[in-house]
């Protein structure tokens, strides 16, 4: 009778499993209530080493993948340095669009470096600011590893810490100049606030996100808000918001006025022309509802998957004090939804949510013995948690592997612009006032930053777009504060955005992917060419091949154009 009882309790299922044996995945608080001493949790240092490592590396190597990014950010931004740059619809003072706090705030972090190196060295000032960036992204980060560590333990911190790092997508838009990215800052620190339990906190730092950065990311901070609300000191909490809200607001209007010229405030106006006024984006490409998924995938692989499951798998292991964790990865679901319902999509309007898909994924991945716990009665030393358990790094590695190749075909296919311009600017013996001329390739010029100082201006060749492009801020109209008659909100091309005669050009960039049309730069009589590198031609590769670096199949499998920058020939250069 004994000998059946004691087989009995031998094969039970565990009746609890609140509590993990794995001591990494104890919070601190169960591993000091178990022992009497204070545990090895992470702190601030390794992951900031770690964070600010990865964001170096992108601050240096990271591609400008969104034209707005120049034309909204770093072109406002060189005017505001250098009294030059190009001026687009939306920063026109009948429109007022734009923050210029946003940028007034980026102005002055970019304002030493300015001065130090001058107007000979602005590509310096450029990755300057793109460290800070960098310095920006790692702080919000690091809190919310130290803050994940200190609630649910050193292993889902850790997990975490890996996929910021590393993931693609963290990679892409964490040294983006965009009011995406500075929401993406802001929801990652006040989540961590919210794990710190500091609610009220939480609550300002994600009404600075929303208010100076982005406006339509108040859907991924109204989770934290609720919550915060419900769980903290009411008043507190509120006016804490609240104020907050007020004082951006007034700073906002204060500084829209002082460079639209007018009492206006770029907030409102956007939210009204998206909103109240039907919007315009549909003039800027529609895409599927399938598109984030895509772009999602393609960005973080596997762990966007484990993401999406993060609800079901919360509710099936049912793990204790998961509710704050489950207020913080909200938004993924709620974002994602939404964003793909509008017709206008673009990557970068997925920035936001970009850590709390990390941190949902590794949630998930961390919670894979339980899983087998949760199906199967067996033994925590059984060998299939043992798999479980030994799953958990291989699929961080699989994961991780793959973003690698990922990043890598981003960089090695299209690189080249930044590159050429790079070598533009550090040219010698450049003639003052030279011009430099762009046709279809003018959504990747990386911003005036990448001028050489005697180049003067740029300028667009028609080659057949119907689009309204930038045209530079005009100081005899009055600079930050001119309303030009040539600029629209229906995205239709104006007569003074094309060059009228080739002959005025110094220099020219263009990409010749070996079509039918025969490209400017094969007229050796005229042009020479100074400096060249292979692009991806996207349209004649694989999917595969050019989506991911594959060793031993990225040169041989892909088709590449050539990126020139050429320079008009001496015995042509007098003319005009």
């Amino acid at each position: 009778m004994a000998s059946s009882s004691s087989f009995e309790l031998r094969h039970r299922r565990p009746q609890s499993t609140a509590e993990p044996s794995d001591p990494d995945d104890l919070t601190p608080q169960q591993r000091k209530s178990a022992n009497g001493e204070p545990s090895m949790e992470i702190g601030w240092g390794i992951p900031f080493i770690v964070l600010i490592f990865a964001r170096i590396v992108s601050a240096r190597s990271n591609l400008i993948h969104d034209c707005d990014e120049t034309f909204n950010y770093w072109e406002p931004l060189h005017y505001l340095l250098y009294k030059s740059g190009f001026q687009t619809w939306e920063y026109s003072s009948e429109f007022s669009l734009r923050s210029y706090l946003y940028i007034l705030l980026h102005a002055l972090a970019a304002a030493p470096a300015s001065w130090w190196f001058g107007v000979e060295q602005k590509v310096r000032v450029f990755y300057f600011l793109r460290l800070i960036l960098g310095l920006a992204s790692t702080i919000s980060e690091t809190a919310l590893i130290v803050a994940v560590s200190s609630k649910y333990g050193r292993r889902l911190a850790i997990s975490t810490l890996l996929l910021l790092a590393f993931t693609s997508g963290c990679f892409i838009a964490s040294t983006s100049f965009l009011p995406s990215t500075f929401s993406m800052y802001a929801i990652t620190l006040a989540s961590a606030a919210l794990l710190f339990e500091r609610p009220a906190l939480s609550v300002s730092v994600a009404a600075i996100g929303v208010l100076l950065g982005w406006p339509f990311s108040i859907l991924t901070a109204v989770p934290l808000v609720i919550y915060a609300l419900s769980t903290g000191n009411f008043k507190r909490v509120f006016w804490s918001g609240a104020i907050t809200s007020i004082g951006v607001m007034v700073l906002s209007v204060l500084t829209d006025y002082y460079y639209y010229g007018r009492w206006t405030s770029s907030v409102l106006n956007l939210l009204l022309y998206n909103v109240a006024g039907g919007g315009g984006s549909h003039l800027y490409g529609v895409e599927g509802p399938l598109f984030y998924l895509r772009n999602g995938f393609n960005n973080f692989n596997f762990a966007l998957v484990f993401a999406l499951l993060f609800f079901p798998i919360m509710l099936i292991t049912k793990k204790k004090d998961s509710v704050p964790l489950t207020v913080v990865v909200s938004p993924v679901y709620l974002w994602l939804t939404f964003m793909s319902l509008q017709p206008h999509k673009e990557e970068r309007f997925l920035y936001p949510i970009y850590p709390l898909i990390c941190l949902a994924a590794a949630s998930v991945i961390e919670r894979f013995p339980d899983l087998v716990q949760r199906f199967q009665a067996v033994y925590e030393e059984s060998i299939l948690v043992q798999v479980a358990k030994v799953l958990r790094p291989l699929t961080l590695g699989i994961i991780l592997a793959i973003c690698h190749s990922r990043t890598n075909a981003l960089l090695y296919g299209y690189s080249a612009p930044m590159d050429v311009y790079k070598h533009l600017a550090g040219l010698r013996n450049v003639p003052n006032e030279s011009v430099l001329c762009v046709g279809s390739e003018w959504h990747r010029f990386p911003s005036s930053f990448f001028l050489h100082a005697n180049v003067s201006e740029v300028q667009w060749i028609n080659d057949g777009f119907r689009g309204l492009l930038p045209i530079p801020f005009n100081e005899t109209l009055g600079g930050t504060a001119s309303a030009p008659s040539y600029f629209n909100n229906r995205n239709k091309a104006s007569d003074k955005q094309y060059l009228v005669d080739l002959r005025t050009c110094s220099f020219l960039v263009e990409l010749d992917v070996k079509r039918d049309h025969i490209s400017r730069g094969s007229d050796s009589s005229m042009w020479e060419t100074i400096f060249e590198l292979p692009f991806l031609d996207k349209d004649r590769s694989p999917i595969l091949y050019r989506g991911f670096a594959i060793p031993g199949a990225w040169e041989s499998r892909n088709v590449f154009g050539t990126y020139r920058l050429l320079k008009k020939k001496p015995y042509l250069s007098g003319e005009s």
